[in-house]
């Protein structure tokens, strides 16, 4: 893939998602998870929409919080180029995953390079439907993220639509695709899609990147045994 390295203002690593408006993300299969059922530490591939390997993420983590937080753990997503280069780095703490509490909602800080921000995802709250706001490095609104009402969908994939801030405008998606019935079944190994703007500020990929992350350990992640979480 040629890539421009002397882009302007874009972030060391980021020349890559410049030229692209689709990110596939696979996590990879555990063994040691599926068999025996201890929570390990979830590894990706990100690839473009033709196959081409972009960059690898890794979780780290502690036995204790992997195993005794389950899917609401706080966690450091380490994103890495092709050279093995971190270019992306992903903090979410830990906060309450029950919308009864909404001063305590989800949210995921997005670094590239490593140390500096350049985005938010925050949680909204709502009753019945998963919300989320986009926010620019000075914490600014820039767009919405709106999930279904129900996030099951045997055989199909499952959109979290990526609006305008006044939600009136679709201007992507992320999408949960359905992996085979026996490995929704048997382990918590999820494929995503991403769509956007070709022309999106770069950034904002980065941070939508990061809104994928979330939303998979919020909703299909499995944590004590449960798989998955079938309503908001």
């Amino acid at each position: 893939m040629a890539i421009n390295t002397t882009s302007y203002g874009v972030p060391p690593g980021l020349e890559y998602l410049l030229q692209i408006d689709h990110i596939l993300i696979q996590q990879q299969f555990e063994f040691v998870e599926a068999i025996l059922g201890f929570e390990t530490a979830n590894q990706y591939k990100i690839n473009d929409k033709l196959g081409q390997k972009v960059y690898y993420a890794a979780e780290d983590f502690s036995f204790l919080t992997l195993n005794c937080c389950g899917a609401i753990r706080p966690f450091t997503m380490r994103i890495f180029d092709n050279t093995g280069r971190e270019v992306i780095t992903l903090r979410r703490p830990l906060r309450c995953d029950c919308c009864c509490c909404p001063c305590c909602l989800q949210k995921i800080e997005i670094e590239a390079p490593p140390g500096v921000p350049v985005g938010y995802v925050i949680q909204t709250w709502h009753p019945c439907r998963p919300k989320f706001t986009v926010q620019n490095e000075e914490k600014q609104d820039v767009l919405k993220i709106i999930g279904p009402i129900c996030v099951c969908n045997i055989g199909g994939s499952i959109d979290f639509e990526i609006k305008s801030l006044d939600e009136g405008f679709v201007v992507g998606r992320i999408s949960k695709h359905w992996s085979g019935i026996v490995k929704e079944i048997l382990t918590d190994v999820d494929c995503f899609g991403i769509q956007f703007p070709l022309d999106l500020d770069v950034k904002m990929k980065a941070v939508l990147l990061g809104a994928c992350f979330l939303i998979d350990f919020m909703f299909f992640e499995s944590g004590g045994g449960q798989r998955p979480k079938l309503f908001w």
